[in-house]
This record gives structure tokens, sequence and C-alpha cells, in this order.
């Protein structure tokens, strides 16, 4: 359990999970990583932990380096328990050590952990001074929990941001020029989707002081740490958060008799017709989680689905409940589908289109049994018309 030493005094001490699949409803093919940074000055200061399962993981790396009852900090930037699960073990492996949290950090790990620890609260712009290092703590709220803070190191030009520009990959490597940016981009794009879309204007008012801060590494709290795409990464945060989108297509979809999977094949020629570029997801083989970057990354949304039980198919009922949730903003939306006898179902979508606020610029598609010729050319040129649109 060899710790990694990222600058002079400075080093990586997380813990690596290779095992994780699915993280609070979405897939996580690549494992994650539990990012805590131990940094030794005059005082000895630790930021962040790691879930509970991996205490020891954490409590091993960090006395391959010191003595942990050396501490005399522990900064919890965010109570959320894949953070802060090890802060029990940690406080009682120093018992001496100060909690520097932020007021609603400590209302969180008070109700959490029920244990009478010391606090240091700190509010945004507030520093500690350790030594020939300053911290720096800058509180931004709702990236992705209202306790949520960074802290930043201006000696090192080094930002440790807790859950902003992570990513969910467990790797033997650090750094993202050591995995590469295709990769570490994919991922970062997949963990804003599902974790941070949200917060687009949150996100927003921390790229704004981010912006105005030197910076020559980002140490998340999931993934690799950013040294050689950190001016790819912020650009790409700042699309994200202002719901930008490049003038895309994606077409969801599920179906019972391939009549509505014959509607998404339309609507593909036509798009593609006009030169836009398409992605089709059948949900049948898609989960949901991998399906919302693509949301993030299109300008048009197209969802089609038949019609159950007066209603919609329940994969799109559910895809359409994840996405309001996460309200993503700035979208053409289309909903079409096919029916047996009722119709419900398109009609549905297209009202969970429109209650997100999204455009629809054009009436739903809507057709009864197995479409015929006549009636898929249509859908096509319906594709056609939105490809104009976007």
């Amino acid at each position: 359990m060899k710790p990694e030493e990222l600058k002079k005094g400075i080093y990586w001490v997380g813990g690596i999970d290779w095992d994780l699949r699915y993280f609070h409803g979405y897939l996580t093919p690549r494992g994650s990583t539990y990012n805590a940074y131990l940094i030794v000055d005059e005082k000895v200061i630790l930021i962040d932990t790691v879930k509970q399962s991996m205490a020891d993981e954490l409590l091993g790396r960090l006395k391959e380096v010191i003595d942990p009852a050396r501490l005399d900090y522990l900064v919890v930037n965010h109570v959320e328990p894949d953070h802060s699960g090890s802060v029990p073990r940690v406080m009682e492996a120093a018992p001496g050590a100060k909690i520097v949290t932020s007021p609603r950090g400590q209302k969180g790990l008070e109700r959490y952990y029920k244990k009478d620890w010391d606090y240091i609260l700190v509010n945004s712009g507030d520093e500690l001074k350790i030594g020939a290092r300053t911290m720096k703590f800058v509180h931004m709220p709702m990236v992705h929990w209202p306790d949520s803070m960074a802290t930043y190191i201006p000696e090192e030009k080094l930002l440790l941001p807790n859950d902003a520009f992570g990513q969910h990959i467990a790797s033997v490597e650090r750094f993202d020029d050591e995995l590469g940016w295709n990769i570490v981009r994919e991922e970062a794009g997949i963990y804003y989707a599902n974790i941070v879309y949200p917060y687009g204007d949150q996100v927003n008012k921390v790229l704004d002081v981010v912006s105005q801060l030197p910076v020559d590494m980002i140490a998340p709290s999931h993934g690799v740490i950013w040294r050689s795409h950190i001016s790819e990464i912020i650009p790409a945060y700042r699309q994200w958060a202002n719901n930008e989108a490049p003038p895309k297509a994606l077409i969801i979809y599920d179906t019972m008799w391939g009549s509505t999977r014959k509607m998404a094949l339309a609507l593909q020629e036509g798009l593609e017709d006009a030169g836009i570029p398409v992605k089709v997801r059948f949900l049948q083989n898609s989960h949901i989680s991998h399906i919302v970057p693509d949301v993030l990354n299109s300008r048009a949304v197209l969802i089609g689905t038949p019609t159950l039980n007066n209603g919609m198919l329940p994969s799109v009922g559910a895809l359409l409940t994840y996405l309001k949730g996460l309200r993503p903003k700035k979208k053409l939306g289309f909903a079409f589908g096919s029916y047996g006898w009722g119709g419900q179902g398109a009609k549905l979508a297209s009202a969970a289109l429109q209650e997100m606020g999204w455009e629809l610029p054009l009436e739903m598609i809507n057709i009864q049994y197995n479409p015929d010729q006549d009636e898929l050319d249509k859908v096509r040129e319906a594709g056609r018309k939105l490809a104009l649109l976007i």
C-alpha cells in the first residue's frame, strides 16, 4: 500500500476500489478511487478520507509516510460517506487532530457519526497556515452537496476540489497523462452527467473562482489527478455547466413488437440525410446512466415508446424520471411511438419533455400498430425538419 508523492511533501494516500460497479444510480464498469491527500509541513494535514471499507488501505498508506498520530488537522471537504466514511478511524488513530470543515460539514458529520470531535469551521476565503504552505478554503455549495467545499494551496498551485473534476476510474495510474485524455475525458463526462448535471449554475460560480487561481494540478476525490489536461477539462466543464451541446441528435427508444424501432430508424435516416450526426440507444441494451452522457452532448433528444397499460414502457418512464432529476436544459425534444388502441405512451413522453422545459418544435408522431411505408416517409421527413432546427 504505497503512497504516491505528487509534489514534495504532498502524497496521494487514497483507496482503489477495483470492484465498484454501481454508484448510487449509475454503472461504474471501470471501478473508482477514493482519493485522500497528505501534506507534511510544520503541521501535518490530511485532506479527505475514503469510504469505511477502505479505511485500512488509507491508514496503511499513511503509515508509509508518518505515524497517523502526528496528524494535526483533517480537512473534510464533503461529508458524503465515500469521502468521510473513514473519519472515525482516522480520528481514533489521531486523537489530537482537529477537523477542518464548513459549518454545514460539521452538521453533517455530527449527524452521521454522533462523535464529539474538535472542529475548526471555515468559510470561503478563510486560510489556515501550516508552515511553508497555506490552506485556502472555497465553499462550493451544491457541487454537489450543500456542504461541499474545495481546498487550495497557493504555494503549490494545487486545487483539491473533492467531487468536482472527478471520474470513476480504478487504475494504477495516478495522473491524467498516464491514462490518456480520451479515457479520462469520457469518464469525466459520464461523472458530470450523472452526478453534477443539475448544478450548472453553481459549477459556473466555482469555475469563476478557479479561473482566478493559478493552478497547475487539480486533485479530485475520484479518479486520476489532472496535471496535463487542465486547459481542456476546465472549458469542458464550462460547456457542460452552460448546457451547450454540439449539433448532434440522440434517439432513445424501447419497443415491444418492432414498430417504435422502425420509427426510430426512420428518424435516424431523416436526420442523417440532412447532415446531422445521430446516436441511437435501445433501452433494452443500454443502461440509462450510460445514455445520460449522450444527452449531455446532444442538442436534440428524441424519445420513443409504445403504449403499455395506458402509459409508457417502464424503461422509458425510468429514463425520463432519471432525466427529470438531472434537469438538462437547452434541448430540442421530440416524442414518438406506436400503440394498439389508447396511444397514451408517446403523449406522456411528450408531456415529460415539456415539463423539463425543453423546446418541442414539432408535434409528436404516434402511429397505430405497424407503420406503413407512407407513414415511415412522414417520420423521415420529421427527422429532416428536426435537422434543420438543430
